[in-house]
């Protein structure tokens, strides 16, 4: 089903001295799952080998932290389709060397002809228009967040940046298993819409070993790389994207196209245990949710041993009241206030930590309650993709980018090579009902023209007690970002574990709606479990996805030798440096 993420197959992790051999013929490594990649001077880790050589490259060729990341966001909308993208959206968190923070929101808004019913008919529902097809996409903003980033912070000239891109999708590159099972996971939905032709000739999905050239994509990169934002929102793209929607009953016009733009937005800042979090302020919920119930864990001191029954129920009843919160209070800052200086605070944790007993589970509906909101309920995609840099000078990024699922819509553009996003399914389509990840998501979020939906993404940057960088994190999962990236850090942070290790602990996940805790396979003993519903707690396995991963992360730690990164032994992808 297309809501089901595909199974990932493999972890790849890459070393300098193999990237040469991935660019020619660009073809990524077969490495060890979950390897840990060490550099002495910088590194980058994304969820395609070839797309961290492309930030490697640009960083050798003088370009900084923000170059590199420019140029691992357009490589993967080469090599990464399934997420990787520029017709969808993301976030961008910034810390420079000399204390600067920014943080740059290009998530996706709702055409100006959207309505806040246009999904609840009867016939929306069963056709699933917020998911698949045309009307499903939001006005894609990852050109204008890539090419606004670069503008401010980058030292390469764009051309320059998206070179390697450009080479990826002129040239080619041999696609790898783990691209070669999702098309064969999604077939049934890239069927439906032109990407087939590209991605299953003949009515074949490509397989591992074959090569893929893109042609389409290359002529979209080189107008942007020639005239910036431009070259995509306006001219022959523009038109494309435009006459696509028009024919296929979408609502996206020139117009909504021409009018888009990126925000800057104040970093959120929090603390933990003597750590600073820098992290992405609403529309993306992840920073205010995670901030949050790290807040509420830190008020009962050292956490007691991980994945035994207290940890566990600690942990659950934190981010109960977290996502409670999160999906009642949080949406687009630019159409109503939002109290995040409560939400963040230590004051407002303590509170919260009040109302866990150390003996029983809270129900979500008790919780509720308790929030500032009252009863208030409220529900994102899964085939996001995070990727974290770090330069020779200490300037980080932490980037996380979306289509939603796996492919967006379904919709492919075929003039200019690439398929559109299905975020309008992260706004409340239908107010204080599920949508299709189990969240129930309240009147902030519902559609509006011009909005950005609520997103769970979590870009985060963690100085150390010196204000120097120890962690840049993020993963994919939609909701499960949040749980997977809180779990890391305090794998790193309160139980001292090497970046690999906090990475491979199994994990737990709890959202508040549905109301159970859900657990991969192994991370809890089953007296654990035991004791969990003895409190209260409902308590199952997880099935998501079909391989019950939580999560996806994406991260690179600051050690007394210089860099490490690792991908997820959960995901695909790499890690390099130099």
């Amino acid at each position: 089903m297309h809501r089901m993420p595909r199974t990932l197959i493999g972890s790849f992790a890459v070393s300098l001295g193999l990237i040469a051999a991935a660019q020619t013929p660009a073809a990524a490594p077969r490495l060890t799952a979950g390897e840990a990649v060490k550099a002495a001077h910088a590194m980058v880790a994304s969820n395609s080998a070839l797309a961290s050589a492309a930030g490697v490259e640009i960083l050798k060729a003088g370009g900084n932290a923000v170059d590199a990341a420019v140029a691992v966001g357009f490589a993967m909308a080469v090599t990464f389709p399934e997420a990787g993208n520029i017709g969808g959206g993301g976030f961008m968190v910034i810390r420079m060397a000399d204390g600067r923070t920014a943080a740059l929101d290009y998530r996706e808004v709702a055409p100006a002809a959207a309505t806040r019913e246009m999904f609840m008919d009867s016939a929306s529902v069963a056709s699933r228009a917020s998911i698949i097809g045309a009307r499903a996409s939001g006005v894609p903003g990852s050109v204008a967040g890539l090419t606004t980033a670069h503008a401010e912070f980058g030292r390469l000239p764009l051309a320059r940046v998206m070179a390697p891109a450009i080479r990826l999708a002129e040239k080619g590159f041999i696609v790898d298993s783990a691209f070669a099972h999702s098309i064969v996971a999604e077939s049934a939905l890239i069927g439906r819409f032109g990407g087939a032709k590209l991605l299953m000739p003949g009515g074949k999905p490509l397989a591992a070993g074959q090569k893929l050239v893109q042609p389409a994509l290359a002529r979209t990169l080189k107008a942007i790389a020639a005239h910036g934002a431009r070259g995509f929102y306006e001219g022959e793209v523009g038109k494309a994207i435009a006459d696509a929607q028009k024919k296929d009953g979408g609502l996206i016009t020139l117009a909504d196209l021409k009018a888009y733009h990126p925000a800057w937005r104040d970093a959120l800042t929090g603390t933990y245990r003597g750590y600073t979090l820098i992290s992405m302020p609403p529309p993306s919920s992840g920073g205010v949710t995670t901030i949050e119930a790290l807040n509420v864990l830190e008020t009962f001191g050292p956490l007691p041993p991980v994945r035994g029954t207290m940890e566990t129920h600690l942990l659950a009843e934190a981010l109960r009241r977290a996502f409670v919160d999160r999906n009642a209070l949080l949406g687009d800052p630019d159409f109503s206030p939002l109290p995040i200086p409560q939400l963040i605070s230590k004051a407002y944790a303590r509170s919260l930590a009040a109302t866990i007993s150390k003996d029983s589970a809270t129900p979500t509906a008790d919780a509720e309650r308790q929030s500032p909101a009252g009863a208030v309920r409220a529900p994102e995609g899964v085939n996001t993709t995070h990727y974290s840099v770090v330069d020779a000078k200490g300037n980080a990024v932490a980037t996380t980018t979306t289509l939603n699922d796996t492919y967006g819509s379904g919709v492919y553009v075929a003039a200019a090579g690439f398929f559109l996003n299905d975020q309008m399914d992260d706004f409340a389509t239908r107010p204080g009902q599920p949508n299709g990840y189990g969240l129930v998501q309240g009147e902030r979020n519902a559609v509006a023209p011009g909005k950005r939906m609520l997103s769970a993404m979590a870009p985060t940057i963690v100085l150390d007690s010196a204000n120097h960088v120890a962690l840049i994190i993020g993963a994919r999962g939609g909701p499960r970002i949040i749980t997977s990236v809180l779990q890391v850090l305090i794998g790193v942070i309160d139980y001292k574990l090497p970046l690999l290790e906090a990475m491979n602990a199994p994990r737990i996940h709890e959202q508040a709606r549905p109301d159970s805790i859900r657990y991969e396979a192994g991370a809890l003993a089953q007296p654990v479990v035991d004791s969990l519903t003895a409190m209260g707690h409902h308590v199952e396995i997880s099935t998501f996805g079909g391989d019950g991963f939580i999560g996806r992360v994406v991260a690179i730690e600051r050690t007394k030798d210089g860099w490490v990164g690792v991908v997820d032994r959960r995901s695909s992808g790499a890690a390099a440096g130099y």
